[in-house]
C-alpha cells in the first residue's frame, strides 16, 4: 500500500486559475470534435454520442407512469441474455448477429452521432431484415403490435443498415421471447428508405432541440465565470481547501479534506469545483449529502454564488414523499392522476422547465409539474440529466437499489465530480447499502398466504424456508448467537427463482390490493438479496443469527464499503471527501475508497483556543458496569455546576435514550432551577418539532439546557453560533452498543491485523464526540466550553486520535469544575 499523503495547512505548489479567453469557442464533451470554419476562425464542434436505445426511449417514450410491477434487473438481464443467444444460434443461413451500426449527422452547431448493436441481420427471400429481439415476463399472445419503443429501435438500425448498403427498402422484425418458457412471437414490417429518412430527420431533429439549448446555456455559464472571485474574504484554512480541491479535480485524483467545524468547506469546496467545470475539467456536479441540513447549507452556497453572476443550473433531489402531491406516495395510474400519461408530457414538462427557470426549488418543480400533470419527483430526475450540478443524499449516487441510472446504471459513465460532505457518515450508510437480509419468518407468512392463489409459487417458498430452518439447526448446534458461514449456499440461486415467478404474477393487475402491496414488498426484499449477492466478497461476512424470539435470518453484511463505493467513484473523474472529523485519515480511506494514490488535508482550527476551555472530568464514567444512580448523581451535578456558572444556551449528549433519561430524572429532582429551563430530544420527533427545538436556541434569555443524544440529529450539521450555544457536555466516549455486528467487525478487522476494537468501536464512537464538540466553537468571536464526563478520555488510545487543537485541554473534578469555569469566563467580564 502506498503511503498516505497528508499535507498539514497547505498543498504542493500548484498552478492556480488559468482563466480562459477564447469565449467564442464550444468546448469538446468526452469525444473527439468535428471542426468548421465561421467566418476565417476555426472552430472546434461538439460531438454528442447517444445509443440507438437511449434516444428512442428518451423522444418517444409514452403511457403510464407504473411503479406497482417488479423491475427483474439481475434476473430479467441474466435470462434475457441467455435468450438472445439462444435465438440468435437457432437461425440459420446468413444471420448475423450482434452487428454494430452508427450514423452521423451535423447540424450547424454539433455533430450527433447515434450508435448501437442490431440483434440480428439477415436475408430471406431477397428482402433485408433487421432482427430486434426483447425477453418478456408479460403475455406475449396478448400483443397485438410491438412495443412502439422496441419497434422504433429496429427502424433506426434499418435506416442506419439500409443506407450503409444502398438498399430502397428493409424488413423489420419484432421478436418477442417469454424468459421462462421460452414461447416466442414475431412481428414483421416494411419500410421504404424514404419513409425512414424522414421519420428518423424528425426523430434527431426533437432530440437537437435539447442539445442545441445545452451548448448555448453552456457558454453563458463559462462566460459568467470570466471575472468571478471567491465570494468572501478568505478565512484561515479557506485558501489551502480550495487550492487542494481545484488541483484534485484537474488532475483527476481523491482527496481527503479534514477541516474544522466553522471553517467554511462547502464554499471552499463548491467554489474551485464550479469554477473547473467552467474550463472544462468537469462535466456535472455533484454534492452529496447525508442530512438535510447539509443539503441547505450547499444550496445557500449556489444562492451566493448565483448573486455574484454565476449562472449554473442545480437540482436538488429529495424525497419523493416530499414532492408528492398525495398524501402517501401510490406511483400507479389508477391511484395517481399525475402517474396516468406521465411519459406523454414529461419531456414538454422537463425542457420548459430548464429553459424557463435557474432555480429549481421545491416550490418549482411542484408547480411545474401541477401545470403539465406529471409525477413531480420523476420529473425532478428527469431535469438532472440536463442541469450542471445535483445535490441529493448519498443514495441517489451508490446504493446499487435506487441509484440514478441516467448518471451511474451500466456502461454509463462521465467526467462527474464527487463533492461528499460530512464524508465520515458513508462508512456506515456505505455498509448498510450493500447489505441485505433475508428473515424466514417473511417467507413462511408469504407462503401461507399465496399457498392456494399461486402453488408453484409456494412450492419454491417452502424450498427456500427448508433451506432456512437448516442453518437455524446449525445455529441452534452452535449455541452462539450469530454463526459465521463461509457462503450463503443454494439460497440465492433458489430466490433466483423465486424472483422470476413473483415478476411473473405482478403482472396479474386483478390481483387483490393487499396481496399485491405484500408481495410487491416481498419482490425488493429478494431483488436486494440477489443484488448483493452478487457483490459478496473478501470484505463481505455471511452470517446467520437469532431475532427475537421467533424469527431468524441470513445477513450479507458488507464490513468494508471501500470497493463497491468505488465502482461508483470511477463512474466520475474526481472525488473529495471532506468533513469536520476524518482523523484518523487511513481509518477512512481505508473504507471509502481503493484509490491508492489519494491524499489528504488537514486544516488547522482558525479559531483562537483562548476562546474555548476543554475538559476531562476524571472522577465519572459512563460505563454499563458504574450505571446507578451515584454515578447519575455525580454526571447531573456535573451538567449543574457547569450551566451556573455563566447564562447562556448548552446542549447535553448521552450515549442513548435511556442514559439521557435516567441523568435527567436526577437532574430535575436535586439540581433544578427556576431560571434553568429544560428540553428533551425524543426518538420520534417530526421535522417541524426538530426546527422548533433548534429554535428554542435563539433565546438569548435565562439559561436554556438540551439533552440530546450522541450521533443523533442534533450532534452534527448543526450552526449555532455567538450566543446560540456556549457550552457542549459530552457523556461517554460514544461507543456503540456490543451486538453481533459489532462482533463481527472486530473479528474481521483483528484477522486483517488491524486494532478490531479501534475499527469496530473507538473510531466511530470518536467521531461523535468530536462531531457533538464542534456544535460550540462556529466562529472567531464564538466563545464556550467542552465538557467531556467520562475518565476513559484519559487514556493513551484516546489522546492519540484527540484533535491536535485538544493539546491544551485539562483534567477536572466534580470538586475543581466549578473553579475551572469561573476562572476561564472570567476572561469575557
Amino acid at each position: 500500500m502506498r503511503p498516505f499523503l497528508l499535507y498539514e495547512g497547505t498543498v504542493p505548489r500548484i498552478l492556480w486559475y488559468n482563466l480562459w479567453k477564447r469565449k467564442a469557442d464550444f468546448r469538446m464533451t468526452e469525444y473527439e470534435s468535428g471542426q468548421y470554419l465561421a467566418g476565417a476562425k476555426l472552430m472546434e464542434k461538439e460531438r454528442v454520442r447517444i445509443s440507438v436505445r437511449n434516444l428512442v426511449e428518451f423522444i418517444l417514450r409514452s403511457g403510464d407512469l407504473d411503479n406497482s410491477r417488479g423491475t427483474g434487473d439481475k434476473e430479467a438481464m441474466l435470462k434475457g441474455g441467455r435468450i438472445h443467444r439462444k435465438i440468435q444460434r437457432s437461425m440459420k443461413g446468413d444471420y448475423q448477429s450482434e452487428v454494430s451500426l452508427k450514423r452521423e449527422n451535423e447540424y450547424e452547431d454539433v455533430i450527433i452521432q447515434v450508435e448501437g448493436r442490431a440483434d440480428g441481420i439477415f436475408t430471406e427471400e431477397g428482402q433485408v431484415f433487421i432482427d430486434e429481439i426483447k425477453g418478456t415476463y408479460g403475455n406475449i399472445l396478448a400483443l397485438e403490435a410491438p412495443i412502439p419503443v422496441h419497434r422504433a429501435q429496429a427502424m433506426c438500425y434499418g435506416l442506419i443498415y439500409g443506407e450503409k448498403e444502398g438498399l430502397d427498402h428493409i424488413g423489420i422484425q419484432m421478436t418477442y421471447s417469454h424468459l421462462d418458457t421460452e414461447d416466442t412471437r414475431r412481428f414483421r414490417e416494411d419500410f421504404s428508405m424514404e419513409k425512414l429518412q424522414d421519420w428518423y430527420q424528425e426523430l434527431l431533429d426533437a432530440y437537437h432541440k435539447w442539445i442545441a439549448y445545452s451548448i448555448s446555456w453552456k457558454k453563458q455559464r463559462n462566460d459568467s465565470m470570466t471575472d468571478l472571485q471567491f465570494p468572501f474574504p478568505y478565512r484561515e484554512g479557506q485558501r489551502e481547501i480550495v487550492s487542494g480541491v481545484y488541483h484534485t479535480v484537474s488532475s483527476g485524483r481523491t482527496l481527503f479534506v479534514q477541516a474544522p467545524t466553522g471553517v467554511g468547506k462547502t464554499m471552499s469546496a463548491v467554489f474551485p469545483a464550479v469554477r473547473a467545470i467552467g474550463e472544462g475539467k468537469g462535466e456535472t456536479l455533484f454534492y452529496l449529502t447525508a442530512k438535510t441540513i447539509t443539503r441547505t447549507v450547499a444550496e445557500e452556497a449556489f444562492r451566493i454564488l448565483r448573486e455574484k453572476g454565476l449562472k449554473f443550473k442545480v437540482t436538488s433531489i429529495t424525497a419523493k414523499e416530499k414532492l408528492c402531491f398525495l398524501d402517501t406516495p401510490e406511483c400507479t395510474p389508477e391511484k395517481c392522476p399525475y402517474a396516468k400519461g406521465h411519459f406523454d408530457r414529461v419531456n414538454d414538462a422537463v425542457y420548459e422547465l430548464w429553459t424557463t427557470e435557474e432555480v429549481y426549488s421545491r416550490e418549482v418543480i411542484r408547480e411545474h409539474a401541477e401545470k403539465w400533470q406529471v409525477c413531480p419527483f420523476e420529473m425532478c430526475l428527469d431535469l438532472s440529466i440536463w442541469t450542471d450540478g445535483v445535490i441529493c443524499d448519498y443514495n441517489y449516487a451508490f446504493d446499487p437499489n435506487v441509484h440514478l441510472k441516467r448518471f451511474f446504471g451500466d456502461n454509463i459513465s462521465g467526467d462527474y465530480i464527487f463533492l461528499i460532505d460530512e464524508a465520515h457518515n458513508l462508512v456506515e450508510r456505505g455498509r448498510e447499502m450493500y447489505s441485505a437480509d433475508i428473515y424466514r419468518g417473511n417467507i413462511v407468512t408469504l407462503r401461507r398466504k399465496v399457498r392456494r392463489l399461486f402453488p408453484k409459487l409456494a412450492r419454491t417458498l417452502d424450498k427456500a424456508n427448508r433451506q432456512m430452518q437448516e442453518l437455524e439447526d446449525n445455529l441452534g448446534e452452535n449455541g452462539s448467537e450469530y454463526q459465521v458461514l463461509a457462503t450463503p449456499g443454494p439460497l440465492p440461486l433458489t430466490f433466483l427463482t423465486i424472483s422470476g415467478q413473483l415478476e411473473e404474477i405482478l403482472e396479474d393487475k386483478n390481483m387483490e390490493e393487499e396481496l399485491r402491496k405484500e408481495i410487491l414488498e416481498f419482490y425488493f426484499t429478494v431483488r436486494d438479496f440477489l443484488n448483493v449477492s452478487e457483490l459478496v466478497d473478501e470484505n463481505y461476512v455471511v452470517y446467520t443469527e437469532k431475532c427475537g424470539e421467533t424469527d431468524f435470518r441470513l445477513r450479507l453484511f458488507c464490513v468494508n464499503p471501500a470497493v463497491n463505493l468505488g465502482e461508483y467513484l470511477k463512474k466520475g473523474k474526481s472525488t473529495v471527501f471532506f468533513s469536520a472529523t476524518l482523523f484518523p485519515m487511513l481509518y477512512y480511506r481505508e473504507l471509502l475508497t481503493t484509490d491508492q494514490d489519494a491524499y489528504g488535508i488537514y486544516v488547522r482550527s482558525p479559531f483562537p483556543i483562548e476562546n474555548r476551555q476543554i475538559m476531562i472530568g476524571c472522577d465519572v464514567s459512563s460505563k454499563y458496569t458504574r450505571r446507578n444512580y451515584s454515578e447519575y448523581r455525580k454526571l447531573a451535578e456535573y451538567i449543574a455546576r457547569c450551566v451556573w456558572q455563566r447564562q447562556g444556551n448548552y446542549m447535553i449528549f448521552f450515549p442513548s435514550y435511556k442514559l439521557m433519561e435516567d441523568v435527567y430524572r436526577v437532574y430535575e429532582e436535586e439540581f433544578s432551577a427556576a431560571w434553568v429551563r429544560c428540553i428533551r430530544q425524543s426518538s420520534d420527533m417530526t421535522e417541524r418539532a426538530r426546527e422548533e427545538f433548534l429554535e428554542e436556541f435563539q433565546s438569548r434569555e435565562g439559561t436554556l439546557v438540551g439533552f440530546c443524544v450522541l450521533g443523533g440529529i442534533f450532534s452534527e450539521g448543526v450552526d449555532l453560533t455567538g450566543e446560540s450555544l456556549i457550552g457542549v457536555v459530552i457523556v461517554g466516549t460514544g461507543l456503540p452498543q456490543i451486538g453481533s455486528e459489532r462482533e463481527i467487525l472486530r473479528e474481521y478487522y483483528n484477522r486483517k491485523n488491524h486494532a478490531g476494537f479501534d475499527y469496530a468501536y473507538r473510531y466511530p464512537g470518536m467521531n461523535k464526540v468530536l462531531q457533538a464538540a464542534g456544535r460550540v466553537i462556529r466562529t472567531k468571536e464564538d466563545k464556550g466550553v467542552i465538557l467531556l464526563l467520562d475518565d476513559r478520555f484519559l487514556g493513551r488510545d484516546y489522546e492519540e486520535i484527540f484533535p491536535r487543537e485538544w493539546r491544551d485541554r485539562s483534567i477536572c473534578r466534580l470538586d475543581t469544575v466549578e473553579g475551572a469555569l469561573k476562572n476561564f469566563w472570567k476572561r469575557f467580564t
